[in-house]
C-alpha cells in the first residue's frame, strides 16, 4: 500500500532482505507445485498434504515478517519526522486485520 510520502516509488528493501524473501518465495512456489501434484495422486495421505500446506503457510509468514520488519525499520520509526504518523498507523492497522 504505497500511497505517497515515504513509501512512494516502489519497494525499498535492503538487498539482503529482498534476496532472502525472493529465495523463500521460490521455495514456497516449489512446495505449492508439490502440493498440486499430491492432489492429483490418489495414493497420497491427507495428512501429508496438510503438512505441506502448513509448511507453505509458515514460509509465507516468514516472508511477511521480513517485509514487515523492513517497513518498521525504514518507515515507521521515521514517521514522526515526516509528519505522517497517522497514515502509518492506519497502514499498520490495515495490515493487522489480515494477521
Amino acid at each position: 500500500m504505497a500511497d505517497e510520502g515515504c513509501c512512494a516509488g516502489g519497494l525499498r528493501l535492503d538487498p539482503a532482505v529482498r534476496e532472502d524473501a525472493r529465495r523463500r518465495l521460490l521455495s514456497v512456489r516449489g512446495h505449492v507445485e508439490g502440493v498440486l501434484r499430491m492432489l492429483e495422486d490418489d495414493q497420497v495421505y491427507c495428512v501429508d498434504v496438510l503438512k505441506q500446506l502448513k509448511a507453505v503457510a509458515g514460509a509465507l509468514d516468514k516472508v511477511g515478517g521480513l517485509v514487515l520488519n523492513s517497513h518498521l525499520r525504514r518507515h515507521v520509526v521515521t514517521a514522526h519526522e515526516r509528519g505522517d504518523q497517522e497514515r502509518i498507523v492506519e497502514e499498520l492497522m490495515e495490515i493487522l486485520k489480515y494477521r
